[in-house]
């Protein structure tokens, strides 16, 4: 099997006229550090509390994710609103970050991590529902392709009474809205 570097500096060979030059020549080693450090994350370990009785929905918005595109290899990057109405436990706060970066911080695509983050929580707390929004700009798409700057896409999960009960789904896109 090859040294990873050894791809690397092949690719910029491909890539640059003058590979050899000084900007470049530690960039097999930097590259490879980068993909082992973000394509490996932690696994996420979540808090889990009793829920005091606590029945109302908790929605954190504005979490910052950054991903790499599977299909281009390119970053795609935005902001992630996750909430949960809880049934008997709930989860430390900054758990719902350490969520969302587990599962973006791979070879992904927005739709899936959407996914991945709302049965992970469902699963691992059994709430009464979960809604999670991903809004993101895709250096795929603004770069290459159609060349839109800017774009956003989002994506949607929900499970429970987000789904079932339109005036929670509701509530909780409005609570998002707000939070802009």
């Amino acid at each position: 099997m090859k040294n990873p570097d050894d791809i690397i500096a092949e690719l910029l060979k491909h890539l640059d006229n003058n590979p050899g030059r000084e900007g470049l020549r530690d960039t097999p080693k930097r590259y490879k550090k980068f993909l082992e450090e973000f394509i490996n994350p932690e696994p996420p370990k979540i808090t889990i509390f009793g829920g005091e009785g606590y029945d109302e929905m908790v929605l954190q918005t504005r979490i910052p994710f950054y991903s790499i595109c599977e299909h281009h290899l390119l970053p795609f990057f935005g902001y992630g609103s996750i909430a949960y109405i809880p049934d008997e436990k709930i989860v430390g706060l900054s758990k719902l970050a350490r969520i969302l970066d587990h599962f973006s911080r791979r070879l992904q695509n927005q739709e899936r991590i959407t996914t991945e983050v709302a049965e992970f929580l469902q699963e691992a707390i059994h709430p009464k529902g979960v809604g999670v929004i991903l809004e993101a700009r895709h250096l795929c798409m603004e770069m290459r392709g159609i060349k839109k700057p800017e774009t956003l896409t989002t994506t949607s999960a929900v499970r429970g009474i987000f789904k079932s009960d339109s005036r929670t789904r509701s509530e909780f896109i409005e609570l998002v809205k707000a939070s802009k």
